[in-house]
């Protein structure tokens, strides 16, 4: 009896070294079809990837050239009412309508407005802004369009766009009742009429 016993493991220990050797040598390494597989799945991930990370950074920048823009008039709109002077936001190096504008509003001697500068200047390409309309706010803190008007300002700002994206590709920056700066996504070039579509 005891030799049987002996014999059946004797009998049975080299076939499970047979399988250790098997299976350490099956787990070497890859096959060439299961790496060829692996490379075609992240072939497809990065075609499909690639695009809408594209699209992904060029609405980011849209978008902060807007935000921007939007900070530049509050900021001048928050500066006239803290001064109690008019500030402007224009495009031209030297703000020289304010003076016409100044005059306008009955400012005796005509003097140039305080010009506030930030987020208008440095848009690059692929990014583009139409010329923003030049505004100034009064110590109340009411925006007007600085060519001699008296009137609040009620319309489009500027647009900021792209042509690299075919959609929502435009930022539309309006200033309703000369107070309330409002933007709105578009995908066609913003309409300068009254209402605006950001208020929909």
């Amino acid at each position: 009896m005891k030799s049987n016993i002996q014999n059946s493991s004797r009998s049975s220990y080299p076939s499970n070294e047979r399988l250790r050797l098997l299976s350490r040598s099956r787990s070497r390494g890859f096959t060439i079809i299961e790496l060829m597989i692996t490379l075609t799945v992240a072939a497809i991930l990065l075609a499909i990837a690639i695009p809408s990370f594209n699209y992904l950074m060029v609405t980011n920048k849209l978008t902060t050239t807007a935000n921007d823009v939007v900070t530049a008039i509050n900021t001048a709109r928050m500066t006239a009412i803290r001064r109690n002077t008019d500030v402007s936001v224009c495009t031209d190096a030297t703000c020289s309508v304010n003076v016409v504008a100044k005059a306008a509003q009955g400012s005796t001697p005509a003097v140039a407005a305080e010009v506030v500068r930030a987020g208008i200047t440095g848009v690059n390409l692929p990014i583009q802004m139409t010329a923003p309309t030049p505004l100034f706010f009064s110590g109340l803190g009411i925006g007007r369009a600085a060519v001699g008007t008296t009137a609040p300002y009620d319309g489009l700002v500027t647009q900021v766009f792209t042509a690299q994206i075919s959609s929502n590709n435009y930022r539309c920056i309006y200033l309703t009742t000369g107070t309330i700066v409002q933007t709105c996504t578009m995908s066609a070039a913003c309409p300068a009429a009254v209402p605006n579509p950001c208020t929909n």
